[in-house]
């Protein structure tokens, strides 16, 4: 039984590209909602978390009309010379949509819970906003946030009907392993199906496991910072 293996890099590379961009993009909106008190918090954070209720087949139909030949950005991309639609890049789209929900309401959430006492006093001593951020707050909410980056890979990875819907099934482009699991099945290679869920099923294992333990030694090795 012969596999071609390259679902697996394009998984791996899929979800890592989509894992730094809902890193950097969850954070920035989930610090950006916490300080807002405008009355439309509660319909932008909606908006921000309904990826994580709608089928993802709702999600890719959405993703197929926004970047599609006839709408305007997909007719802006042909005039560039390039397309999205059915592409790699495609894949990196629909896997970051999917899993910006998990960062954004889990780095929210650790945002949150953090004594607003320690910010107004950095303030108070004319400490800068960004250094602040970056010194204070992020250190404050990194469990938070290290527990929303692992599900965001670990949803990134998995990611199958919104993927289907914008980024086909492409062999060596744009398979990635849940896609690769649903035509080995349908096919009746259930062989190789069942070596594509036992290979994302020890990856998903592995990576919050390692990143368990690394919050672990995060903890013992800053106390004074988990502490406060």
């Amino acid at each position: 039984m012969s596999i071609d293996f390259s679902p697996l890099w394009i998984s791996i590379k899929t979800a890592s590209t989509a894992t730094v961009l809902v890193f950097l993009l969850g954070i920035a909106a989930a610090w950006l909602l916490t300080g807002y008190r405008g009355k439309l918090k509660g319909l932008i954070d909606s908006i921000l978390t309904l990826p994580l209720v709608l089928p993802p087949t709702v999600v890719g139909f959405f993703l197929l009309v926004l970047l599609g030949r006839n709408s305007p950005i997909g007719q802006l991309l042909n005039s560039l010379g390039t397309q999205i639609i059915f592409s790699w890049s495609a894949t990196v789209v629909a896997a970051s949509v999917v899993a910006f929900p998990l960062m954004y309401k889990t780095a929210r959430g650790a945002f949150e819970q953090i004594d607003i006492n320690i910010i107004n006093a950095a303030r108070t001593l004319g400490v800068p906003e960004w250094k602040i951020f970056w010194k204070i707050t992020i250190p404050l909410a990194w469990p938070g946030i290290a527990a929303g980056t692992v599900l965001a890979f670990a949803r990134a990875l998995g990611e199958f009907g919104a993927t289907l819907m914008v980024a086909g099934n492409i062999p060596g482009k744009t398979q990635t392993i849940p896609v690769a699991i649903f035509f080995e099945a349908e096919g009746g290679e259930t062989g190789r199906a069942f070596v594509w869920v036992i290979l994302i099923f020890i990856i998903s294992l592995v990576v919050m496991t390692l990143m368990n333990y690394w919050t672990e030694y995060q903890r013992k090795n800053m106390p004074s910072v988990w502490r406060n």
